[in-house]
């Protein structure tokens, strides 16, 4: 993959180190050899392994001697003064593991936590997949009979980790869905792999595997979908976020037969918490649809519930 001048100044402004320094060596055209070469002029010794294991995001540059090493690198790169340095500081508070984000427990954002760490422990899949949300967009829709019928979701994530290939989608039902008769739909830059559901909480979760193993840093989109049907009536769309960061949006769209006479967003801690963050949503009279965005989601659950007549 050929990277450019605004790639570099892209990542340069958001980050993550190590992949602006990788971008900033390509679009350079230097390789590492000529890079130690460079410092060696400048009286700054590092070797080729560190170098390599910074740009791959493997190590950071922490004591005294790597810092100068960086700043350096500024100078051979022909960079701005402290960007190199200002992404490591900036990168520090919210790396814990890797690039790993804020994060709170599955189990806190989900009741049905139970049934999906079943599932997840059937497909022997971590809960932390390795991957965090860079942007969202979920489209849900409801049916003449008030009956969730299906959602679809744009999804731009991030690697924290090196070798993640695919992602687990989990669809909870309304009460009453059988999980069994839910499809799922692989649309953009994905297929669907293993599918596993708990009859008795309505919980399925899918596998949904990329076209390419990611590395650490790198950001991947797909598109997906489920096709549900199969509950009662529906009163509410919520999601839970383990990890901070990242735009969600969410669009929900009524039948013309079913409409809602009030619809609200809604912002919860965890599963047990009162519902705050209200807000009143109007309903687009021609399209039928309300919606919610969140620019910097923080790790919890946002959601939209309506009455109806």
């Amino acid at each position: 993959m050929s990277h450019t001048e605004a790639d570099l100044a892209q990542l340069l402004h958001t980050g993550p180190f190590h992949l602006a320094l990788r971008t900033a060596f390509a679009v350079r055209g230097l390789p590492l050899q000529r890079v130690q070469h460079h410092l060696a002029h400048r009286g700054v010794k590092v070797g080729v392994t560190s170098l390599s294991y910074w740009q791959q995001g493997a190590r950071r540059p922490q004591r005294p001697e790597s810092l100068k090493a960086v700043r350096a690198l500024e100078e051979v790169l022909q960079l701005p003064g402290n960007s190199l340095l200002r992404l490591l500081t900036e990168d520090a508070a919210a790396r814990s593991e890797g690039e790993r984000p804020a994060t709170r427990s599955y189990r806190s954002l989900v009741e049905a936590s139970g049934s999906v760490e079943e599932l997840l422990a059937e497909l022997d899949v971590p809960t932390d997949g390795g991957l965090h949300t860079v942007g969202h967009h979920e489209r849900v829709r409801i049916g003449a009979g008030r009956e969730l019928v299906g959602r679809e979701s744009q999804h731009v994530v991030r690697a924290h980790r090196n070798g993640v290939d695919r992602y687990l989608a989990i669809h909870h039902g309304d009460p009453g869905c059988d999980p069994s008769r839910v499809a799922v739909r692989a649309v953009e830059n994905c297929r669907a792999g293993r599918v596993r559901w708990h009859a008795g909480s309505g919980v399925l979760v899918a596998e949904l595997l990329f076209d390419a193993r990611l590395r650490a840093g790198d950001t991947y989109l797909f598109s997906y979908g489920f096709e549900d049907g199969t509950a009662g009536p529906s009163g509410e769309y919520m999601r839970g976020f383990s990890f901070a960061g990242g735009q969600y949006a969410l669009q929900v769209r009524f039948d013309e037969a079913a409409l809602p006479v009030r619809c609200r967003r809604f912002a919860q801690a965890s599963a047990g918490a009162p519902r705050g963050g209200r807000a009143e949503l109007t309903l687009s009279g021609r399209h039928r649809t309300v919606h919610l965005v969140e620019q910097g989601v923080r790790p919890g659950i946002l959601g939209i519930d309506w009455d109806w007549a």
